[in-house]
């Protein structure tokens, strides 16, 4: 019998436990689809005060066909059974950290804007030292090349429209420009939120 009641006063201690927590803080994961000047995802872990203040470690990676291929460049038949994914690509990665604030844009509190400026550490790859190859077959790719690798800090502006359609589940539209010596990303992400959102 002591066992029965310990556990229930232990459940009911977690139970008000994460209710006293979701009354100030929300924890969530988000992940959107990419669109702009490059294509690609995006992945934060996101932290709110009492539905004012903001904070997000992210990770944004993306894609697009290189400013540097040559005009004649074939990925041959070979890569383009397996979709392209091997082609080569101008990539650039971001690990970023930021902070922000929340405007309520309705009264119901279900949609929000979660205004977020934070720096990020990027990693540009991009191939260069096109060589060409006559391999006289339409298999193999005509050009070999290496990739060049740069790395670089960067200034992050990432607005975003929050649609907390419960306490637990929403749809995020997320435009994002970062900026730094080498390029300039810009796009719009599409994507969900998943996790503890908002006071019940």
């Amino acid at each position: 019998m002591k066992r029965i009641i310990i556990t229930f006063l232990f459940i009911c201690s977690i139970s008000s436990i994460d209710a006293q927590f979701a009354e100030n803080n929300a924890i969530y994961f988000s992940e959107e689809l990419n669109f702009g000047n490059y294509i690609g995802l995006n992945a934060d872990l996101n932290y709110v005060y009492k539905e004012k203040y903001s904070f997000k470690i992210g990770y944004n990676g993306n894609i697009r066909k290189p400013k540097s291929q040559p005009n004649d460049y074939s990925s041959g038949l070979a890569k383009a059974i397996i979709f392209g994914l091997e082609n080569p690509y101008d990539q650039m990665e971001n690990y970023q950290i930021a902070v922000g604030r929340i405007s309520r844009l309705n009264k119901s509190r279900t949609i929000r804007l979660n205004c977020l400026v934070g720096i990020g550490y990027t990693i540009i790859r991009e191939p260069e030292n096109w060589q060409k190859i006559d391999n006289g077959s339409l298999i193999a790719e005509n050009y070999i090349w290496n990739y060049k690798r740069d790395n670089t800090v960067n200034l992050i502006i990432n607005p975003k429209i929050e649609f907390t359609f419960t306490s637990v589940f929403g749809l995020t539209i997320s435009p994002m420009l970062q900026v730094n010596k080498y390029r300039i990303y810009y796009g719009i992400g599409i994507g969900s939120m998943l996790g503890l959102l908002k006071k019940r």
